[in-house]
C-alpha cells in the first residue's frame, strides 16, 4: 500500500477554515500509521488548538486488522462537532465503514485530507453513504462526495 504524499500548507489551510466555516470547535482525528498520515494529524492538532479549537481525541489504526470497530469507537467519543481523516484510501475506508455504525457520526461532518479524494474510497466503503462527505486537495482546492458517488473539485481558495 502506497502512503499518503505528505501535506500541503495549503491544504492544511483549507480543513482548518472548511471546519471553522461548518460551525466546529471541537474535533476528532483520525490516522493511519504511515508517517505521512501521522505527520498530517500532528499538523492539524497544533494548528487547530493554536486558532482556539479543542482536539477531543487522536485516534490511530493499523492498515490491516479484524477490526476497525475500536477506532470507530474512539473517534465518535465524546461527540465531537466534526471528524477529520488523513490516511490512505484503503485504511480509511475499513474505518469509515465502522464509523457509520456509530449513532453520532455523519459523513457531512467529517473532511479528509488529499489522499481521500478518490472515487475508489466511495467503492471500498460502500454499503456506507459517504454523500456530503468534504476535504481539502493538495493545491488548496476542495473536494466533496455528492450521492451520487462523484468527487467534485471547486477553485482554491485563495482568502487568507
Amino acid at each position: 500500500m502506497t502512503p499518503p504524499l505528505p501535506h500541503t500548507d495549503a491544504e492544511l489551510a483549507r480543513l482548518l477554515r472548511m471546519l471553522r466555516q461548518a460551525g466546529a470547535d471541537t474535533i476528532a482525528i483520525g490516522h493511519g500509521r504511515a508517517p505521512t498520515s501521522v505527520a498530517a494529524a500532528g499538523a492539524l492538532q497544533v494548528a487547530w488548538t493554536a486558532t482556539g479549537g479543542t482536539v477531543l481525541s487522536i485516534v490511530d489504526w493499523p492498515a490491516v486488522a479484524a477490526s476497525w470497530l475500536r477506532p470507530a469507537r474512539r473517534l465518535t467519543a465524546g461527540h465531537p462537532d466534526a471528524w477529520v481523516i488523513a490516511d490512505t484510501v484503503a485504511g480509511s475506508a475499513q474505518v469509515v465503514r465502522r464509523l457509520a455504525e456509530q449513532p453520532n457520526w455523519a459523513a457531512a461532518r467529517t473532511v479528509g485530507f488529499a489522499a481521500l479524494a478518490s472515487p475508489d474510497l466511495v467503492a471500498l466503503a460502500t454499503p456506507t453513504s459517504l454523500a456530503g462527505m468534504t476535504g481539502a486537495a493538495a493545491t488548496g482546492e476542495t473536494w466533496r462526495i455528492g450521492p451520487d458517488h462523484i468527487v467534485v473539485t471547486d477553485k482554491p481558495d485563495r482568502s487568507r
